[in-house]
C-alpha cells in the first residue's frame, strides 16, 4: 500500500505543480484553491498515508486498507475536478457544491479509516526497531 500511496502522491505533485506553473505563466490565479487542494490533499496527505503504511502498518493489504486507499483516491479526484470546474467558472456553485460536499465527507471517512488502521496496528509496530550493532 505504501507504493500505491507514494505513486499517487507524486502523481498529484506533478499535476499540482503543472497547474501552479500554468497559473504563474498566465498570471491567472483563479485556480489557486484547486492548486492548494491538489498539493495538500493529493500530495501531502497521500505521502503521509504512505509513511503510515511503511512505518507503522507493516504495509498491510487488508480489505480495510485497500478500501481506505480507494476512498481517498476517489474522494480526492472528485474534489479536484469539482474545484477546477467551480473556480474555472465552468459550472455554477449551486450545481457542484453538493458533489463537493459528498466528496469532502468521503475524504473525511478516508481519514477516519486511516485512524482505525493505526489503532488496530500491533503494539510492537509503534516501538522503534533497533538493529544489533
Amino acid at each position: 500500500m505504501d507504493r500505491k500511496f507514494i505513486m499517487t502522491a507524486f502523481g498529484y505533485a506533478i499535476l499540482g505543480l503543472m497547474l501552479g506553473i500554468f497559473m504563474a505563466a498566465t498570471k491567472d490565479h483563479s485556480q489557486f484553491v484547486t492548486h492548494a487542494h491538489i498539493m495538500l490533499l493529493g500530495f501531502v496527505v497521500s505521502f503521509i498515508y504512505a509513511l503510515c503504511h511503511k512505518l507503522w502498518l507493516n504495509n498491510i493489504t487488508s480489505k480495510l486498507a485497500v478500501a481506505q486507499f480507494y476512498i481517498h483516491l476517489v474522494a480526492s479526484f472528485v474534489i479536484f475536478v469539482g474545484l477546477f470546474l467551480l473556480y474555472g467558472q465552468f459550472v455554477e456553485g449551486e450545481q457542484i457544491e453538493p458533489v463537493l460536499a459528498i466528496a469532502s465527507i468521503t475524504a473525511f471517512i478516508g481519514v477516519i479509516l486511516m485512524f482505525v488502521l493505526l489503532v488496530k496496528a500491533p503494539r510492537n509496530a509503534w516501538q522503534r526497531k533497533t538493529q544489533d550493532a
